[in-house]
């Protein structure tokens, strides 16, 4: 394990869904004493419904300007780990305000591995439409240039969540020094 120190901003995990941003981001923030936000829990609490009932009664748009407002808020809160779900980031005005106040890391993984391991739930309203791999591959398509505006790349697809973790924990290590 490197000897990474506290951040003096925040850390936005951003990538597809079933990247693992939640679970390794919880282990993250464990690991360099931080508090963890999932940015969709947080929209479900503010609004008061789960984000598929959000989709279904209001639509993206809607869930979208939500997300925005709700990231926005949680920007302005002392350092802490924070995962975005799969699409805020290609949204500009988040993309800007997380470049602005926070390090952004992007957990890469290949379709097959998302595929797997999308396919354990049924809470993804985007995956309800067509076959999960058609999803996958063409949100990767729309979104991947957005994402390669992240200050850090991890791969994420091969082994355990530990092994992205310490990934992630040796990247913030490099940067920190090379600064």
């Amino acid at each position: 394990m490197s000897c990474v120190h506290i951040p003096q901003k925040s850390l936005v995990l951003i990538g597809l869904m079933g990247v693992g941003k939640t679970t390794v981001g919880r282990r993250l923030a464990h690991a360099l004493k931080l508090d963890f936000r999932d940015a969709d829990e947080e929209v479900e609490k503010a609004a008061g419904r789960s984000v598929s009932e959000i989709f279904e009664d209001f639509g993206e748009a809607a869930f979208r300007d939500g997300e925005r407002k709700v990231i926005a808020r949680l920007l302005e809160e002392p350092p802490l780990v924070l995962a975005l779900g799969g699409g805020a980031f290609v949204d500009p005005e988040t993309r800007e305000r997380v470049k602005a106040r926070a390090t952004s890391i992007w957990l890469q993984a290949d379709v097959e591995t998302l595929v797997k391991r999308v396919s354990r739930r049924d809470t993804r309203p985007l995956l309800r439409e067509d076959d999960p791999e058609t999803v996958l591959r063409a949100l990767l398509d729309k979104r991947q240039a957005a994402y390669a505006e992240a200050d850090i790349h991890v791969d994420a697809s091969g082994g355990s969540h530990n092994l992205t973790l310490d990934s992630i924990l040796r990247a913030l290590d490099a940067r920190e020094t090379s600064a």
